[in-house]
């Protein structure tokens, strides 16, 4: 079981939108009382991220909003088996947060990485650190015997503190987004990308020139939703 971290509660994520109706709001103190949750309501509202049908809903708010009900959905369930949690039908794979661990981290890749990340899980489990998973990768994919995705196959990665969660939206408190487009071996100079970030939102590339060679995108916070 995870430890849990008590959420801090980030109030703009939970403004109800404004009323586009012809009808003037209701503005009473009465009305303000009746409408406007507690911090302790609004922390009632998260729960852990304990049973596989809450590892599955988590996991695809990592997947564009139009494509999650179709994803499959990989990863360890809550009795430490790496198992297929949902069938899909579309492009993305989810890889569902790993229960085990402290925060919370999901994953949606376009399907054609999954050799890729297949062989990453793989390596890992065999007791590879990360520069030996990169190398050994990058050798494999240089020789053919590793497909690395087709160019521009993208991975979206949902993460944060806190394994917890609001049943009736799916969202995890306090996490954010991150988007990956992989572009094998392409360097600054082939796609006029910085090699690091000249703003905290602004796009660049990653492990330039190498078999993951890839675009990083960090959205600002309240940007990503």
């Amino acid at each position: 079981m995870k430890k849990i971290i008590t959420p801090i509660l980030l109030a703009a994520t939970l403004v109800s939108c404004n009323n586009t109706t012809n009808n003037k709001p209701e503005t009473s103190e009465e009305t303000k009382a009746e409408t406007t949750a507690t911090p302790e309501e609004l922390q009632e509202s998260y729960q852990e991220i304990n049973t596989d049908e809450a590892l599955i809903a988590t996991a695809l708010m990592a997947a564009p909003a139009e494509s999650r009900e179709e994803c499959t959905v990989i990863g360890y369930n809550m009795a430490g088996e790496f198992v297929t949690l949902k069938e899909g039908s579309n492009e993305f794979i989810c890889l569902a947060d790993d229960p085990t661990k402290e925060g919370f981290n999901a994953a949606c890749y376009h399907k054609s990485l999954e050799s890729f990340m297949a062989r990453g899980r793989e390596l890992k489990a065999e007791g590879k650190n990360h520069n030996e998973i990169f190398d050994i990768r990058e050798e494999e994919v240089k020789s053919g015997k590793l497909k690395m995705g087709d160019p521009g196959s993208t991975l979206h990665i949902y993460y944060g503190a806190k394994a917890l969660y609001n049943p009736e939206t799916n969202l995890v408190d306090g996490a954010q987004y991150r988007y990956v487009v992989y572009i094998p071996w392409a360097t600054s100079e082939s796609t006029g990308l910085p090699e690091s970030p000249v703003e905290p939102n602004h796009p660049w590339i990653m492990n330039p020139g190498t078999h993951r060679a890839h675009i990083m995108i960090t959205p600002l916070k309240g940007e990503d939703k």
